[in-house]
């Protein structure tokens, strides 16, 4: 990991960190004094989680430290998140916006690190601090570029609430109008398969879609010496359980991997009594945009057959969550030249889309852009690490990485724009 800075470093303080260059910068690299608040800044907000809609700290520490950039960031309608503008669109340049969510998840902090969670039960177990931080620090260089007249292309830094929460916090964040002026869209989502310095992308699909789903069978219950007088609901849930997906994978094109998995089925109190309620519940995941748009109807009436074949009564609550994040060819392509510009070109790795769900799909419903993987595991890591853990960690080193990488994307856009 990243040697731990003082957390109460002021602004310009400095410090020797790995990766660290002397000498003359090419512009909108990350200066050293820069990185170590930087890594401060992140720590404190791993230390100070927030869930969706609730990051009011989160959001006023971005706003401060951007205005101490000489940034007006305007705080988003629900509370929390924000926008801020480096430039102005004039009707011909549009915007490259920057986004960054900032909410944590809903589980415990597992690590013995000096920067672990205060709060309990919370954790940012999926690196929104790193991709806050990353924007953040982007935005402190380009602003500094923009005051010596070098940003060739206005940019926009989007820091938007509640991605974790279905159908996520992007949604509300359009409908506040942030794409207004917006040419094209860039993230990064940490990746701790991917050794830091590196980062993973690929064009087309890179996430799937994912929606939840709630189901409910009801019937007359009754004595399990008797099941031919009720309604066997035990039987009619394992049917559902085990048949709808089976059911659905010979609906639809199977490359496109619409695919339903339970997470939890309940039904019953005793050993001898059929009963009269059933519940199961889990998500419906695909891996591309026509099939995730007729999923519910599909997925409805999947159940509904079943359901009907076992006499029980149905009621399926279909809770749309988050389409495919699709990367535009040309989004891509910046991304990667950014990356060869500031790394060169064996830190770009492909990579393979994954089965988890990014409510940053939302915005490319609007605008192109592209995601990148950006590597945070340590390099020389034995260790297989996921996201979405109490222990899940990052090498610091990747801020520096996301960093370049997004000032990088923002001098060459502006030069193609």
């Amino acid at each position: 990991m990243s040697p731990e800075p003082d957390a109460e470093l002021p602004d310009e303080a400095a410090t020797t960190a790995r990766g660290a260059t002397s000498g003359p910068r090419m512009p909108g690299e990350l200066p050293d004094a820069l990185y170590a608040e930087l890594i401060a800044f992140r720590r404190d907000l791993h230390m100070h989680p927030e869930l969706g809609n609730q990051e009011f700290r989160t959001t006023a520490a971005v706003k401060a430290r951007l205005e101490r950039a000489g940034l007006e960031p305007h705080v988003l309608p629900g509370g929390t998140g924000l926008v801020c503008d480096i430039g102005t669109w004039d009707g011909v340049r549009p915007f490259l916006a920057l986004r960054a969510d900032i909410d944590a998840l809903p589980i415990p902090d597992t690590k013995t690190v000096s920067y672990r969670s205060t709060v309990p039960r919370r954790a940012h177990a999926c690196g929104h601090d790193v991709h806050t931080t990353v924007v953040l620090g982007a935005g402190i260089v380009l602003a500094g570029l923009a005051r010596e007249g070098r940003l060739p292309h206005p940019v926009r830094l989007i820091f938007q609430p509640a991605e974790e929460v279905l159908p996520g916090g992007a949604p509300d964040t359009i409908e506040a109008g942030v794409l207004e002026g917006v040419g094209r869209m860039l993230a990064v989502h940490c990746d701790p398969r991917v050794d830091v310095g590196r980062v993973g992308l690929r064009t087309g699909p890179i996430t799937s879609a994912c929606d939840r789903l709630e189901v409910s069978l009801d019937g007359a219950g009754g004595h399990t010496a008797r099941p031919h007088l009720t309604t066997d609901l035990v039987t009619a849930a394992a049917k559902v359980a085990t048949e709808v997906p089976a059911l659905l994978s010979r609906r639809v094109d199977t490359r496109s991997g619409l695919a339903v998995t339970w997470g939890r089925l309940e039904t019953g109190h005793a050993c001898n009594v059929i009963p009269q309620h059933a519940e199961l519940s889990g998500t419906v995941r695909c891996l591309d945009l026509p099939s995730w748009r007729v999923a519910p109807d599909l997925v409805h009436a999947a159940i509904d057959e079943i359901a009907t074949l076992c006499g029980a009564k149905s009621e399926i609550n279909y809770i749309r969550g988050v389409p495919p994040v699709v990367n535009e060819a040309a989004a891509t392509e910046l991304l990667v030249d950014a990356m060869v510009v500031r790394r060169g070109a064996p830190a770009v790795e492909d990579t393979e889309q994954s089965l988890g769900g990014e409510d940053f799909s939302w915005y490319l419903e609007h605008v192109p852009g592209a995601m990148a993987r950006l590597g945070v595991r340590q390099v020389g890591d034995p260790v297989r690490r996921d996201l979405h853990r109490g222990d899940f960690d990052v090498d610091e080193e990747a801020i520096r990485v996301g960093v370049e990488l997004f000032t990088a994307a923002a001098l060459l856009d502006g030069h193609r724009a």
